[in-house]
């Protein structure tokens, strides 16, 4: 199985020739073996890499950006997808390619088939559901700290940044304290004659 990695070569961007070395240099310093096909110089490659990126993973404007990775014709990610699994420890899995014997992700994914994509069978969460499972769980953490504050007003003033008159007195005696002055007296003040 080869690892093919479609770059463009004569970028102008930046960021797509900084995500290009990064998925190339991981897969050097692994040696894993991979194959770099340029979309900037060969139209077939372009129009391959294009049709070949499963619509949900395009973005908006429809035109997939390099770097794009596929397993000979099975898409794998694009550098989003490549960065997590390298994170995750899980890059082989997201390649489709077997684990060296003793790496970590041998004993993290003994057992559990997984896809060429990084994803475990039969857990995968569509982005939609993962989004909305996400938003929930901090409507909920939203909801949760609003208790807490009615619970304990001082608190609550606290973390919303707000000062009473009592505490801003205090807070400026502490650090007239720490100067060394005496509360209510300015400092450049008068001198004892």
């Amino acid at each position: 199985m080869v690892i093919k990695v479609f770059v463009a070569t004569s970028s102008g961007s930046i960021a797509i020739r900084k995500k290009q070395q990064e998925v190339v240099g991981f897969l050097e310093a692994n040696k894993i073996d991979f194959k770099e096909l340029d979309i900037a110089g060969d139209e077939d490659n372009r129009r391959w890499m294009r049709e070949n990126v499963p619509g949900e993973k395009k973005p908006q404007n429809g035109i997939p950006l390099p770097p794009q990775i596929f397993n000979e014709e099975q898409y794998c990610g694009d550098f989003d997808s490549f960065f997590s699994a390298k994170e995750e420890n899980i890059i082989y899995s997201f390649l489709g390619l077997a684990p060296p014997p003793g790496s970590k992700e041998t004993k993290l994914t003994e057992g559990e088939p997984s896809l060429p994509n990084g994803d475990v069978e039969g857990e995968a969460l569509s982005t939609a559901e993962g989004t909305e499972t996400a938003g929930e769980s901090g409507e909920n953490e939203a909801q949760e700290e609003g208790k807490e504050d009615e619970d304990n007003p001082a608190e609550s003033r606290e973390n919303t940044g707000e000062v009473t008159e009592e505490g801003a007195e205090g807070k400026a005696e502490e650090e007239e304290a720490e100067k060394g002055e005496e509360p209510g007296e300015e400092e450049g003040g008068e001198e004892d004659s």
